[in-house]
């Protein structure tokens, strides 16, 4: 696992690593001064456990959203330690998971993985890699100066007064991926109404009607502006 993330440093192999776009680097910086401390305690810890790299807000964003990470979600060939024996496993089996910047291609970190994990193992052991799934994420696109000006005047309209900022999610919607592909040249903007409690994906997941007639009222200024420069 070394060869693709460094248990000395935390980071992923520099083959799978992109440079934080400026833009980016401002993002990052705005939630910072945004957010503050509550970016990361908003996730319970047991009492005197801290948070990886809490002493830096903007490099914990970038880590989250920008940057590689790898984890390993499962593993099969240890015995359970009811049963476990001073003997040798015949094999070990890993289930990993890396997560890559949203504008690297999944197809090629796939192949690189593939070559770090079995090109000159150690002691000739046998190594296989299968069972893959390469999925390509999304970046929004660095807006044009109407647009965003388009959604700081909905902000300080709607939202008592508020400035539009971008926020990144170290996840995937794959849908928002092939329609950047099928129009390229389009500035798509991902909106939704995640309002605090709405516990999304969860039995009891709601929406905050206030909050979602605001994002209408967005929707409906930006598209208004957007039909007046045709």
């Amino acid at each position: 696992m070394n060869r693709l993330d460094d248990c000395d440093t935390g980071r992923v192999t520099e083959d799978l690593q992109v440079p934080v776009p400026e833009w980016r680097q401002k993002e990052a910086d705005y939630i910072a001064a945004k957010y503050g401390e509550s970016y990361y305690t908003k996730y319970k810890m047991h009492e005197g456990v801290e948070y990886v790299g809490q002493d830096n807000i903007p490099e914990m964003y970038l880590n989250k959203t920008w940057r590689p990470n790898l984890s390993v979600t499962g593993a099969e060939g240890l015995p359970p330690i009811a049963s476990a024996g001073n003997v040798l496993r015949p094999k070990t089996t890993l289930r990993c998971s890396m997560r890559l910047c949203p504008v690297f291609d999944a197809h090629k970190a796939e192949e690189i993985i593939t070559e770090k994990l079995s090109t000159n193992v150690p002691y000739n052991a046998k190594v296989s890699v299968h069972g893959g799934h390469a999925g390509n994420g999304w970046c929004q696109k660095q807006l044009s100066e109407w647009l965003h000006n388009s959604l700081n005047e909905a902000g300080r309209a709607f939202f008592d007064g508020k400035d539009y900022g971008s926020f990144g999610e170290g996840g995937s919607i794959p849908f928002l991926n092939e329609l950047q592909k099928k129009y390229p040249d389009t500035q798509i903007v991902a909106l939704g109404v995640v309002g605090p409690g709405a516990n999304i994906h969860g039995p009891n997941e709601n929406i905050n009607l206030v909050f979602a007639k605001k994002m209408v009222k967005t929707l409906a200024h930006v598209i208004g502006q957007a039909g007046a420069l045709q």
